[in-house]
């Protein structure tokens, strides 16, 4: 059943709990952030570790925030870099299910990630999603991409799309709404934003985008409030009932969530799309609900494609 209420984090938090623990490669778990919300999220029961980097560091922080690592394996590696490239590997390989961001940059990790000989990459363009919890709205916001395509094209949009649709089918959301978010409404030939909105509409006529329902352009008042809409004569069967705001660049999408958590109380997840396997993605300000929920959803897709 597809979670649409309040709390939907935590829900999926419960949901993957119950489900077999996934094999995480945790890159670089060497301070507070990376190696406890690993921990944590083993302990919770939603995946099992492996910790890769330096083992000295490692047992260092463990000893130093009071962690017993003792059940989890280590994979000692010299640094950084070498971590994401050996927690690939073991993906490559079968032996991890997904990958999980400790102590090292996104784009370090990322890069290792899509190496053309070496890496995970698909025929998918990556791609970042948020989800997010707003109090004062009815049900998950996705909000794609925040954290890795920063000016992204037609194409890239379209796989930006289709990863986020088929995240929400991973999470039992059957026909997800997507709106494709621009300053207005309307199609203007100097606002490129409009004029992508138009063309991913029509892509999904053409059997292109699949799996969605896909409005746009739509303003971010009128793609959340379906009254925004009325007044503004706009009829959109995704208006005020969006899951997907899919935003023109990353800047606006990055600001736009971070909004809703800063300003709005929104809870947050995050985690990338596109590659072989899932990534989950956290920043270093994330709270220990945005570690596990990050998890949950990562084992959601997994078991869903084990499944499927």
């Amino acid at each position: 059943m597809a979670i649409d209420k309040l709390d939907a984090l935590t829900n999926y938090i419960q949901l993957a709990a119950e489900a077999r623990p996934i094999i995480t490669a945790v890159v670089h778990p060497v301070g507070r952030n990376g190696l406890c919300g690993a921990i944590e999220a083993a302990q919770q029961g939603l995946i099992s570790p492996i910790l890769i980097g330096p083992a000295h560091k490692i047992k260092s922080a463990a000893n130093e925030y009071n962690l017993d690592i003792s059940p989890y394996q280590i994979v000692d590696v010299a640094h950084s870099h070498a971590a994401a490239d050996k927690a690939v590997e073991l993906v490559k390989n079968g032996q991890a299910e997904t990958l999980m961001k400790a102590d090292i940059s996104t784009g370090e990790l990322l890069k290792s990630v899509i190496h053309k000989s070496k890496g995970i990459r698909t025929d998918r363009r990556l791609s970042h999603v948020f989800v997010l919890d707003v109090p004062n709205y009815h049900k998950p916001l996705f909000i794609t991409d925040g954290a890795i395509n920063v000016d992204p094209g037609l194409d890239d949009k379209k796989d930006i799309t289709q990863n986020c649709i088929d995240f929400c089918h991973a999470l039992n959301i059957k026909e997800p709404k997507v709106a494709v978010l621009a300053a207005v409404e309307k199609v203007k030939s100097y606002m490129p934003a409009t004029i992508d909105a138009a063309a991913l509409c029509k892509m999904a006529d053409r059997g292109q985008i699949t799996g969605a329902i896909i409005d746009g352009p739509l303003a971010f008042d009128n793609a959340i409030s379906s009254q925004a809409a009325i007044d503004k004569n706009i009829s959109s069967p995704v208006s005020g009932d969006a899951d997907i705001l899919l935003a023109p660049d990353l800047e606006s999408a990055n600001m736009l969530a971070k909004q809703l958590m800063y300003l709005a109380n929104a809870e947050s997840a995050g985690i990338a799309l596109g590659a072989k396997v899932p990534i989950i993605l956290n920043s270093r300000s994330d709270g220990t609900l945005a570690r596990l929920a990050s998890c949950a959803l990562a084992s959601h897709l997994v078991h869903h494609k084990q499944s499927h």
